[in-house]
């Protein structure tokens, strides 16, 4: 066999599983039970695959959580759903308040993947995502809904944080 059909013959059976790799958002995220939560802004960045959020929360006894997110979107699909960079950035401005639905990371802490954004007056930001639903608001619970059980990362052991 030559050179370049094994190239040939090794880039078709490397490619898609590379291609694959990076989506893993139901693996990394519980997308199952999501959870909203009202939250404000301090960094946002339009980047690629996935822009990235920080976010503050503050609990029912007035203690402020400091979380790290990725929304499920990237950067293309907000451009042609209309929300350029520009657009993105004024919207989740730092100082923003916003509802959030979020997936907790599988590994616990305070990750989550962003599904869905509302502004203060209940519109979607940040791409529509109309029938995103959540399964319990936890607006001022501590940590939110952390993994339990089988909602854990593969090879995991123990509950919730």
């Amino acid at each position: 066999m030559g050179t370049a059909l094994r190239v040939a013959a090794l880039l078709v059976v490397l490619l898609p599983s590379v291609a694959l790799a990076h989506h893993g958002s139901g693996i990394s995220y519980d997308i199952n039970n999501l959870w909203t939560t009202w939250a404000t802004v301090t960094e946002f960045n339009f980047l690629n695959p996935h822009p990235t959020m920080t976010f503050d929360r503050k609990t029912k006894d007035g203690k402020v959580e400091h979380w790290r997110s990725e929304l499920l979107t990237n950067p293309s699909v907000l451009a042609r759903a209309g929300w350029t960079k520009a657009r993105s950035n004024d919207a989740l401005k730092s100082g923003t308040r916003v509802k959030l639905y979020l997936g907790t990371s599988r590994a616990g802490g305070h990750s989550a993947i962003v599904m869905k954004i509302e502004n203060e007056k209940g519109e979607n930001i940040v791409g529509d995502r109309a029938g995103v639903k959540a399964v319990a608001d936890l607006d001022g619970v501590p940590d939110g809904l952390q993994p339990k059980g089988d909602r854990k990362l593969p090879g995991q052991s123990g509950g919730g944080q």
